[in-house]
């Protein structure tokens, strides 16, 4: 195999991996448990809270309000950390983690 032949491979697989990963991001996740159900998008934003519980109504949509700013906050953290860990390696890999 030549070389043009691989790189040609190569951006094929890299253009194959970005569609897929538009596709996933755009996806939903809910994930539950007894009290609380979370709405997730494919690449980790939290979308939605709901406390599945008794609570004031105003309350509980800021209750709800509050842990989607916190999470997002913490995932962000997360892939800004990420990202100065493996940074040098992220620019080889086009974003792939």
């Amino acid at each position: 195999m030549n070389m043009q032949a691989l790189m040609q491979q190569a951006q094929k697989m890299q253009r194959d991996i970005t569609k897929k990963k538009d596709e996933l991001n755009k996806k939903t996740f809910v994930g539950t448990s007894e009290l609380v159900e979370v709405t997730f998008t494919g690449d980790k934003k939290l979308v939605s809270v709901n406390i599945k519980s008794d609570i004031d109504s105003d309350d509980k949509e800021i209750i709800e309000d509050m842990f989607v700013i916190a999470v997002n906050d913490a995932m962000e953290k997360i892939d800004k950390e990420t990202e100065n860990v493996l940074g040098a390696y992220g620019s080889q890999l086009n974003g792939l983690f």
